[in-house]
Formats: C-alpha cells, sequence, structure tokens
C-alpha cells in the first residue's frame, strides 16, 4: 500500500520539489532498523528469549543477538556478553512496518505532537525512539513482565537533512509543528 503510493505519486511529487531530472537520484527508503537494547540481559538471559518473541510478532521477521562489542568495567561488560536484540527490514516488509507506525502506533501513544526534527544524522538517516513497545497491536500488554522500549532507524537513500525530511513527509511521517 504505502509502497504503491509510493511509486505512483511520491516519487513525481519529490522530483518536482527538490528539483531532480533523474528519477533514480529521487530518495528513497533503504533499509528500517529495529533495535533494542537490554542491560538486563547479562543477569536473566531468558527475557532474551521474552524480548526476541515480541520483536518477531511486531516485526514479522527473527531478531538478531547483539553481543558487545568491547570491554567496560564501570558496567561490568565483557567483550562478547549479549545485550540486544536488533531487526533489518528491507522491501515490502520494511514499508508494511512503516505504515503500522504511522497509522496504529502513533495515535495510541500517549500525548503524541510528532516527532522530532532534530533525530535526522548528516547523511539523511534518522532515528526515532518509542518508550513503551505495548503500543504495538501484536503485544499482549497483560503479558509483558517488563515495560521496554526500542528505537527504529528508517535509513533512507537521501544525500542530506533535507531531502530526507521531504521524503518522510511524503510517506506520512508526523513531524512536530515548530512554534
Amino acid at each position: 500500500m504505502l509502497y504503491d503510493h509510493y511509486q505512483k505519486q511520491i516519487i513525481s511529487k519529490l522530483k518536482e520539489e527538490l528539483k531532480v531530472a533523474n528519477s533514480l537520484a529521487i530518495p528513497r527508503l533503504l533499509k528500517i532498523v529495529v533495535n533494542v537494547g537490554m542491560k538486563e540481559a547479562m543477569e536473566n538471559p531468558k527475557s532474551l528469549d521474552i524480548v526476541s518473541a515480541d520483536l518477531a510478532s511486531i516485526t514479522g521477521q527473527k531478531p538478531v543477538i547483539t553481543k558487545a562489542k568491547k570491554a567496560i568495567a564501570t558496567y561490568k561488560l565483557r567483550a562478547g556478553d549479549k545485550i540486544g536484540l536488533k531487526v533489518t527490514l528491507r522491501g515490502t516488509k520494511m514499508y508494511d512496518f512503516l505504515e503500522k507506525i504511522i497509522a496504529i502506533v502513533f495515535p495510541r501513544v500517549r500525548d503524541f505532537r510528532g516527532v522530532s526534527l532534530s533525530a535526522f544524522d548528516e547523511k539523511g538517516n534518522y532515528s526515532l525512539g518509542i518508550a513503551e513497545y505495548v503500543v504495538f497491536p501484536e503485544i499482549d500488554s497483560g503479558k509483558i513482565d517488563k515495560v521496554r522500549g526500542l528505537e527504529v532507524t528508517i535509513c533512507t537513500s537521501a544525500k542530506n537533512k533535507d531531502e530526507a525530511k521531504a521524503l518522510l513527509t511524503h510517506l506520512g511521517l508526523p513531524f512536530e509543528k515548530i512554534k
């Protein structure tokens, strides 16, 4: 649905707005990475299994366990410890997930006024955090043992922040209003 809308309408609008002659130079979504960092995974390895099942139901894809790259003595963390989960979505699943976030998840977030305009990096990627992943319709709030959040990174082929903002605005991402 969202991909069809992108192909039929958004590409032509972006071509005019960004003044790009070649339609292959129009910014597009490359991937969406969904990440959950869990410090309690060191003490309770079973929590990884619980969150893995939740993340799989949210994204429709099995998550990969992420491990610490280096040791940090202050946090009693060793290199190679399991500290989180991530899922990389591409293609149809990516567009379906973005559509679900925009149409279902954001309206369920309490006091939602739009996503921040300052979360772009220099290369045109956008990151947002969701404080409680209970807002996803696949999660049964009665079975949650602990409230956890997740991070969503939207990677685009845009060359800068302005192109990425134009793409995400046309895709329907609700940005906060500047006062």
